[in-house]
């Protein structure tokens, strides 16, 4: 039986637990490097723009959606527009599963960063020793998957403490913990001789860059991948608002929060990396995330003055996000379980193990984790397009009024809500598809972009997610029979 009693105890807590769905590992190793790469103080520009033109819309509406129907993103959409559409709602939260998949070994790996942090930092006394430091712990197989477990184990501990006791508590400790800790990595980094340097790069702007689409769609991407407007997880968390609680500054200092984290993390890599390897600074910015945080950015931080102070906080702060996100991951896998009927206490153990023996291949395998998040991360473009989708159909203006702009509000949202879910997001939608699949025609796979089963490629895309669709489409009836059978058995709220 769904516990619909559960609830955040405070607007604190909501907004703790926002704010720690939303920063996650984006945030600290893409987020400098794609800066970087896309025009430092041109990208910053478009970057704020599409906050507003998808981040924060797709917030509003799910912590509306959440909110209004009680129900994760396996019945919310089905609740709205009606039980045929239902499995755009499951294909949502199916996507956002299979990224926590992986998303759980990359949890691994930063916990097992932070624990190697605190010994003598061997392994990361240059960048080629680190180098090889993560060839031989990525490659090594065993490792990956115990680190992967422990990630879930701590996840699934959480949220089997429920939604007060265990997302809400941890949130309110690990998210100051982690603003603190990039605070202080920022202002260490801006004192080194040299960081000046890393400002400029990342705050001038050049304004012809502004004319450049490559950063504009690169901004969008950043913003779509980063905040999780879009995901369900924040839908997952209206359902435990109270009613009395508003959402729509909730919304906004969500979207803040995650970008002032990007914004620290950014002056902390940035200015460590022209300060200490000014030469070197364009290898490490084009090399992957993985490779910028895990070679390049330990040896430079432990070099620093206080660096084995430093660079187990900068590590215990990428797991600090990691966590923060990983739990409104399970937390979700877990509430499109108990929005079926499933009791928390027997969802919570179900998803840790589901998750463990899928992620497995991604664990094991570099090459499988980054076919995964190529394809899942294309899917939330398709999440995003679903939740506007489903607002054309109910009528975005009479969403607005009924869902949004509410007697609990305190601040009201305008017809710019409108104009945004009715049209830029799906042009926007349109705009992603077309760049990514046009880096994979071009770029990642020119030979066999078509190919279902090559890692990087449209065709592999295609695929999996044209199965999930599919697969759900075929099974709706069967999900929403199961939906309406535990909503008629819930305890009133």
């Amino acid at each position: 039986m769904i516990d619909s009693r559960e609830k955040f105890s405070s607007r604190w807590g909501i907004l703790m637990s926002a704010i720690g769905m939303a920063v996650g590992t984006g945030n600290i190793w893409r987020f400098p490097r794609v800066a970087a790469e896309n025009g430092g103080g041109a990208f910053l520009i478009a970057w704020v723009f599409f906050m507003f033109a998808w981040a924060l819309p797709l917030v509003l509406t799910e912590f509306a959606l959440g909110k209004s129907t009680r129900r994760g993103p396996a019945g919310a959409i089905g609740a709205l527009i009606g039980d045929q559409h239902n499995w755009m709602g499951v294909f949502i939260g199916g996507v956002t599963c299979f990224i926590t998949f992986y998303y759980s070994v990359v949890t691994g790996w930063c916990l097992k960063y932070f624990i190697t942090s605190l010994s003598s930092g061997s392994g990361f006394t240059s960048a080629a020793s680190a180098q090889n430091y993560w060839d031989t712990f990525a490659n090594s197989g065993f490792q990956p998957v115990i680190f992967h477990f422990l990630a879930l184990l701590i996840g699934c501990a959480i949220i089997y403490r429920g939604v007060v006791g265990g997302i809400e508590r941890t949130n309110r400790i690990l998210i100051p913990i982690l603003f603190g800790l990039l605070f202080v990595a920022a202002i260490r980094a801006v004192t080194l001789e040299g960081s000046a340097r890393g400002l400029m790069f990342l705050f001038d702007p050049k304004w012809e860059d502004l004319l450049n689409y490559r950063i504009w769609l690169e901004a969008l991407t950043q913003s779509a991948w980063s905040v999780g407007a879009g995901w369900g997880l924040i839908m997952t968390y209206g359902v435990y608002m109270r009613n009395r609680d508003d959402f729509v500054v909730t919304s906004f200092t969500t979207a803040f929060g995650d970008y002032a984290a990007s914004l620290l993390a950014g002056i902390a890599v940035l200015c460590t990396l022209f300060s200490l390897a000014p030469d070197n600074a364009s290898q490490a910015l084009g090399s992957s995330g993985e490779g910028l945080t895990f070679v390049w950015l330990p040896p430079l931080f432990a070099s620093i003055p206080g660096g084995r102070i430093l660079l187990p906080m900068f590590f215990l702060a990428l797991s600090a996000a990691a966590i923060s996100s990983l739990i409104a991951q399970l937390e979700l896998a877990a509430r499109m379980g108990m929005d079926l009927g499933y009791p928390r206490k027997t969802a919570v153990p179900a998803v840790g193990i589901i998750a463990f023996v899928l992620g497995l291949p991604s664990a094991w395998y570099l090459g499988v984790f980054q076919n995964q998040d190529w394809v899942w991360s294309i899917g939330l473009m398709v999440s995003g397009l679903f939740v506007a989708l489903a607002l054309a159909k109910y009528g975005v203006k009479r969403f607005l009024d009924e869902r949004i702009n509410t007697s609990q509000e305190r601040m009201r949202i305008g017809s710019w809500f409108v104009f945004i879910m009715s049209y830029l997001i799906p042009l926007e939608f349109i705009a992603l598809i077309g760049w990514w699949f046009y880096q994979s025609i071009t770029s990642y796979d020119p030979e066999g972009w078509w190919q279902p089963f090559n890692k990087l490629s449209v065709g592999t895309v295609i695929f999996q997610l044209g199965v999930l669709a599919i697969v759900l489409i075929a099974t709706n009836k069967a999900w929403v029979r199961k939906l309406n059978a535990a909503t008629s058995e819930e305890e009133p709220s």
